[in-house]
């Protein structure tokens, strides 16, 4: 199924090692941001909500 990279192979294929890398770390990254925001945007509302 894997097409023959030749000389090239270990360039191809540690690229595609680093670039999936990077997008599981940004994805990560995302999420963990994600459920901060999602957390103190629950906190300000319920201070508004209390207040109001």
């Amino acid at each position: 199924m894997m097409p023959d990279l030749g000389k090239y192979a270990e360039a191809v294929l540690s690229s595609y090692a680093v670039s999936i890398l990077m997008i599981v770390v940004l994805v990560m990254l995302s999420v963990r941001r994600s459920n901060r925001v999602k957390k103190e945007l629950q906190e300000v509302e319920s201070k508004v909500k209390s207040n109001g």
